[in-house]
């Protein structure tokens, strides 16, 4: 019986994983804010600002897909979190609705749950752009209260 060669990533300590961040971005026909190229935007901001370098970038540029199957960048993120060949401990993605437009809504939640199962912490900006242009409208309120 013959082994075949298999490569394999370089295992990082945890303490450098956790340092680390990787990218999931998929193409939206329906709404330009969530083009990917304005997804990698947001998130690059995200990623500097927490020093968070982007070490790996998954994707899903097809039409939109109710499963899984064809939706190859997720397929193989979610194959590197389960086997422990992820070498990041950041997963950042723009809003949850971009995991997909799945016909159980438990399914974005189930892949989150694998990711954190995992140890890869799942960092959703859509909820911070959210707090973000909160705050400053209560910002903007209160200056103008002063005024």
């Amino acid at each position: 019986m013959s082994k075949a060669l298999v490569a394999h990533r370089h295992q990082l300590p945890l303490s450098q994983k956790m340092c680390r961040a990787a990218q999931y971005v998929r193409m939206s026909t329906d709404y330009q804010q969530y083009s990917i190229e304005n997804q990698a935007a947001v998130i690059a901001t995200y990623a500097a600002l927490h020093k968070l370098p982007i070490v790996r970038t998954y994707r899903h540029e097809g039409e939109s897909r109710l499963k899984l199957t064809n939706r190859q960048g997720l397929i193989d993120l979610i194959e590197d979190v389960q086997s422990g060949q992820a070498d990041f401990g950041h997963l950042l993605v723009f809003d949850i609705s971009r995991w997909g437009r799945f016909q159980d809504v438990d399914e974005s939640a189930h892949y989150e749950f694998i990711c954190r199962k995992a140890g890869v912490r799942v960092d959703l900006m859509g909820k911070l752009v959210e707090r973000s242009e909160r705050h400053r409208g209560a910002t903007a309120g209160q200056m103008r209260k002063s005024e």
